[in-house]
């Protein structure tokens, strides 16, 4: 992270090697609606979010930590690219909300343990998760694209390869059980791809249907 987020923007973009897909977002942008842009814990999330949105107009919604010092840093880092930062918290899904209907993306993190409340149990790799209703509630009041994309690392020196792609169609299912169980299986799609590179240390599945203790 230290390495993406204190070096001149122009470094950290030039990090990026390759790019597969980024062509989806700009045909997105060009019909008028607003774009979800998925970012997992897969890979470098910080490079992908600088290249896939320098020079966009995009709102992110980020988890504010405890430390105020971190989260000045945090802020004031990621922002150099355009990127505008709001807190997980009403205030900021109604921040997103806007700005999707204004044609504009949004990055959100789809696999992190939700609030109580903010989400239902839907299968991740076979296991039930926790996962956060937000993106289908968001698609039940916006006409939104989604996509879902991360920063591969490739072999030494050799920077990063940015891939980006279309969600499962099942994400716009009214139905929130079958949206949300799409939500995930595209979070896996991704994660096929590198599996070795996922966040695996956090713990996903630390809610549990059953009450029962999955760690």
């Amino acid at each position: 992270m230290g390495k993406t987020w204190l070096p001149p923007m122009e470094k950290s973009l030039a990090m990026v090697a390759e790019c597969e897909g980024k062509d989806l977002i700009i045909e997105a942008q060009k019909s008028g609606r607003g774009i979800i842009l998925l970012a997992p814990h897969l890979g470098n999330w910080e490079i992908f979010g600088f290249y896939m949105c320098h020079g966009l107009d995009s709102t992110w919604l980020y988890q504010r930590p405890n430390l105020p010092a971190l989260d000045r840093l945090i802020t004031r880092t990621r922002s150099r690219s355009g990127i505008k930062m709001v807190p997980a918290n009403r205030s900021g899904v109604s921040k997103i909300l806007k700005s999707l209907k204004q044609g504009n993306i949004v990055g959100v993190l789809p696999d992190q343990v939700p609030p109580e409340g903010g989400g239902i149990f839907a299968p991740f790799y076979t296991e039930q998760a926790l996962t956060m209703t937000l993106v289908s509630k968001l698609l039940q009041k916006t006409d939104a694209k989604v996509f879902c994309g991360f920063a591969k690392r490739l072999s030494k020196h050799k920077g990063y390869q940015i891939i980006v792609e279309a969600a499962d169609k099942e994400i716009y299912s009214e139905n929130i059980d079958e949206s949300v169980a799409a939500l995930n299986r595209t979070v896996e799609k991704s994660v096929n791809k590198a599996v070795e590179q996922y966040q695996w240390e956090y713990k996903r599945f630390r809610k549990r249907p059953d009450g029962e203790k999955f760690y």
